[in-house]
């Protein structure tokens, strides 16, 4: 199967997605003002046990997306994960992208986002 880079809406739709729900779980726990932390830090582990293991978080899932490794096309493993997470919440990485659609953030992970559905023949 050949890969293909993932949209920008659907890579934006993922992080949505994603945020939505860190906001959400760590609302159950504390009041953001008293914890501005806790959202952020839950995206961290959430970014860092889903890439990390299995290249997708639920966001990914639902549009279709995978973050993978450029040298293996597998997940690509906790730290990277964890990298790419820390580099995301700054935002401005996010920001700046190559013609292939990958961010600076995507670069020092050394991941690349693809669409999960095979390409149009």
């Amino acid at each position: 199967m050949e890969l293909t880079a993932a949209s920008l809406s659907r890579r934006f739709g993922a992080i949505f997605v994603d945020w939505l729900l860190c906001l959400l779980i760590s609302r159950a726990f504390a009041d953001p003002v008293e914890a501005p932390w806790l959202a952020p830090g839950l995206l961290l582990v959430v970014y860092g046990l889903f890439l990390g293991f299995f290249a997708q978080t639920l966001g990914m899932r639902l549009m279709r997306i995978r973050c993978v490794s450029m040298a293996t096309g597998g997940p690509i493993g906790v730290p990277r994960a964890i990298l790419r997470g820390v580099l995301l919440l700054l935002f401005v990485p996010a920001l700046i992208m190559d013609k292939d659609g990958r961010g600076l953030h995507d670069k020092a992970a050394g991941s690349w986002v693809v669409s999960t559905q095979p390409a149009a023949s």
